[in-house]
């Protein structure tokens, strides 16, 4: 699979979670737990899962997690009853209250660079001081992770685009400079 060498590269620096995007194709899911198998210490996750049928597919595909763009409330029940965890997006306070009942106790803001970084941390006190493990997601470069983490979040998911997965593939071997310079001023290993 093409990315079988991204995967590596990532491994080698100490990554763990890493989003894997749904393909509609049909080897998507033999593809994907080949990837499993590949990487044992990576926890392979499924990106974009917005309907049942989405869910299924992943769930027959044996990922460890999923992650979902939106809350919707079935999505979660289903999720929640094959004991399958999907982390759902948000970005209103309704949302991330309802996300709350529903939810696993983490979410996705998405598209974070939409609301800016100090938007979480400015929900926290109209929505009662608690709020849950966030991963902020959806056009954050890799220069601006630092702030975000400093702003509030917990997490901070670094798209594809940013790290130049399309162009790694096609080359066979991604310029990990960038990321490995964020790792370091985080602290982190890799």
């Amino acid at each position: 699979m093409q990315l079988a060498p991204v995967l590596e590269q990532l491994q080698a620096l100490g990554l763990v979670h890493v989003e894997i995007a749904s393909l509609p194709t049909d080897d998507w899911g033999p593809q994907c737990r080949q990837l499993m198998k590949t990487f044992p210490t990576m926890r392979l996750g499924a990106a974009s899962i917005v309907s049942l049928e989405s869910l299924q597919v992943v769930l027959e595909a044996g990922f460890a997690y999923g992650v979902s763009p939106i809350l919707e409330r079935r999505l979660q029940e289903a999720a929640a009853a094959a004991g399958f965890l999907l982390v759902p997006g948000v970005m209103t306070p309704s949302e991330v209250q309802a996300a709350c009942h529903w939810g696993p106790g983490l979410v996705k803001l998405f598209p974070a660079a939409t609301l800016g970084p100090g938007y979480w941390n400015r929900l926290r006190d109209p929505l009662g001081g608690e709020l849950p493990f966030c991963i902020a997601a959806g056009g954050i470069p890799l220069e601006e992770v630092s702030h975000w983490l400093a702003s509030g979040v917990d997490a901070v998911a670094v798209g594809s685009r940013w790290l130049g997965v399309d162009r790694a593939i096609a080359k066979g071997a991604m310029d990990l400079a960038p990321l490995r310079a964020l790792l370091e001023e985080l602290a982190l290993p890799g």
